[in-house]
């Protein structure tokens, strides 16, 4: 009896960790994404980038722009584009709360995580969100140290 190397990473979980160093999170909603066949591999291999990407809205429909998804090692010629923009998929109401808001000054739509749910399906979630000003970067950092100095105190 063989064992056979399994490629694909049981929990997929890539977060876009600089969305909460530049900005403030409003609203967080889970949307499925519309993808082809390559990319979902690609997805569960973990080779997926959302550092440059930002959501739009275009024709009442949403869409997910500059995700880099690597393109799949063992496809053959039908493979995918590495950038391309990719549907959103959320209900009716939620479309319309997140068009309606981000209208506002100052508010964003930011890819926050991508992951692969109980069921297989890959979702990401997004978020309604506003930049943040430098102090309040500031105060981040400051609030980060304080929590690693309480830290390094109860070890010692």
């Amino acid at each position: 009896m063989s064992t056979k190397s399994n490629r694909f990473e049981k929990v997929v979980n890539i977060k876009n960790k600089k969305a909460s160093f530049e900005f403030e999170f409003i609203d967080t909603y889970v949307a499925g994404l519309m993808l082809k066949g390559t990319e979902i591999k690609s997805i569960r291999e973990a080779k997926v980038s959302l550092t440059e990407a930002y959501c739009v809205f275009y024709e009442g429909e949403l869409f997910i722009r500059q995700m880099h998804i690597s393109p799949y090692s063992m496809a053959s010629s039908y493979n995918h584009e590495a950038v391309r923009d990719r549907k959103l998929l959320l209900n009716k109401k939620e479309l319309e709360k997140l068009q309606t808001k981000s209208q506002e000054k100052g508010l964003a739509i930011i890819p926050v995580r991508i992951f692969i749910n109980d069921r297989g399906k890959a979702k990401l979630e997004i978020a309604l969100a506003r930049g943040k000003k430098i102090h309040d970067k500031r105060q981040d950092l400051k609030e980060k140290d304080a929590k690693r100095e309480l830290q390094r105190m109860a070890f010692d």
